[in-house]
């Protein structure tokens, strides 16, 4: 089952809107097939295995990192070809939240004469599935907000220099949770103020995240490496009702997809927003900020992830601070969150807090 997982998280943040599944099939012990949810969700983990199994899949034993499913969509049921290959028996971590599964796809094992065990590295598998599952059941992608910040919480100095806080070790890893995230945002501000790429380096040939900019106003350059790059690599943008209807007509012409949202206030309603990312398919978003839709996020309870890099440097108050205002005016209601992770990044630190 360990295998198994391992194996479902090569596919995170490649796999949506279906979760990134592993699958590891053994016979007298002796792995004979193996697979992971490939990019776009298809084909699903069981297939692959199978398909390397041939015949030594009858009569084994399939470990699944998530209830293999029992629904026709592009392809038949996983339940179906397990079935169908001989399996004996079939060990998964846990039931699919998926109303077209949930339950469904361990019935159909059991009602062919398989063998079912459920509850092996569950804990593991909820943590890996969280995206999906949240999607699932309430309409929004999981959000991890990332900040990578002086000692004293400062993203940059009072001129706007930000490059770089953090040394090449700590952007190294940042590279690697844009390859596990489906998408990656920021706002407006930090659109305008640095003209991100917002793409995975260094890694290879891998599936690049969903880049996606809120934006009320679409006020972002339209000569910048976003709009420049958007028939290449997917480019979101969130925008307002106020936006110019010649400014979504020219972003629209570069390769983007526009996504209305309406307000809250003067700033676009985030649970709005995440609602309209889920329902595009995005279990897990990256957002990279800058300090307005970090605060905006956080004031709404929409944060599940907090990590953090924080480089030995001070800036002082002059500097732009790493969350805008979140008007706040007693301690017990600041958004609070459990550390789970504290270790090096090179020369900076890195933290890991999830919400309590």
């Amino acid at each position: 089952m360990a295998h198994a997982l391992r194996l479902g998280r090569r596919g995170a943040g490649r796999t949506w809107p279906n979760p990134a599944v592993g699958c590891v099939i053994v016979r007298d012990g002796h792995v004979v097939g193996r697979g992971w949810t490939q990019p776009g969700g298809r084909p699903h983990a069981e297939a692959l295995a199978l398909e390397r199994a041939g015949a030594a899949a009858r009569g084994a034993t399939a470990y699944v990192s998530l209830e293999p499913c029992a629904h026709h969509g592009r392809t038949p049921p996983c339940a179906d070809a397990l079935i169908a290959a001989g399996i004996a028996r079939v060990v998964a971590p846990m039931q699919d939240t998926d109303a077209r599964v949930s339950g469904r796809g361990f019935a159909r094992l059991r009602a062919a004469g398989l063998e079912v065990v459920t509850g092996i590295g569950a804990d593991e598998a909820a943590r890996d599935h969280a995206g999906f599952f949240m999607r699932i059941e309430t309409g929004r992608p999981r959000v991890t907000l990332k900040l990578a910040t002086s000692f004293d919480g400062r993203i940059a100095t009072a001129t706007g220099e930000s490059r770089w806080i953090t040394g090449p070790a700590a952007r190294a890893v940042v590279h690697g949770l844009r390859a596990s995230h489906d998408a990656v945002m920021v706002g407006a501000g930090t659109a305008r103020a640095d003209d991100p790429d917002l793409t995975v380096r260094g890694r290879g040939a891998v599936m690049q995240p969903v880049r996606i900019v809120a934006s009320r106003l679409l006020d972002v350059p339209l000569m910048g490496r976003l709009a420049r790059t958007a028939r290449d690599v997917p480019v979101w943008m969130v925008h307002g009702p106020e936006a110019h209807p010649e400014t979504r007509r020219a972003w629209e012409g570069l390769g983007a997809r526009l996504i209305p949202c309406p307000l809250q206030g003067r700033q676009l309603d985030p649970a709005a927003l995440l609602a309209a990312l889920g329902g595009a398919g995005l279990t897990r978003v990256f957002c990279e900020g800058g300090g307005t839709l970090a605060a905006t996020l956080l004031a709404a309870d929409l944060v599940d992830e907090l990590v953090g890099f924080t480089a030995g440097l001070a800036i002082g108050a002059e500097g732009q601070p790493a969350i805008g205002a979140l008007g706040l005016d007693r301690l017990d209601a600041a958004p609070r969150f459990r550390l789970v992770d504290t270790r090096p990044a090179g020369g900076d630190v890195l933290h890991r807090w999830v919400r309590r």
